[in-house]
């Protein structure tokens, strides 16, 4: 199994509508992933590991697939459309990450 993260970097700058993203943009995503996607959690950073710092991303999304070919079968033809919708709910754009899945 594969996670796929997307991090939100934090910043001085940076606004995020955490409602927006919880409520309109993931749904749309579960909806086009369809069943390649085997699970979603959401991450809102509430501090750093320094006291009184944010922490260092605002959010992080994790999409879970069962290999990277189902991800990008069922990621690609939407690629866009989730892009476009970025500025609906932030000023920054999120980093993408693949990482195998271990559990212990």
């Amino acid at each position: 199994m594969i996670k796929v993260s997307v991090m939100y970097p934090n910043g001085k700058d940076v606004e995020f509508n955490a409602n927006y993203y919880k409520t309109k943009h993931l749904p749309m995503v579960v909806n086009a992933l369809g069943d390649a996607l085997k699970g979603l959690e959401l991450d809102l950073g509430i501090a750093s590991r320094v006291p009184g710092e944010p922490a260092p991303y605002v959010a992080i999304a994790h999409l879970k697939f069962n290999d990277i070919e189902s991800f990008q079968a069922s990621f690609a033809p939407h690629a866009k459309t989730f892009a476009a919708d970025v500025v609906n709910y932030s000023n920054v754009q999120g980093e993408l990450q693949i990482s195998e899945l271990i559990t212990f």
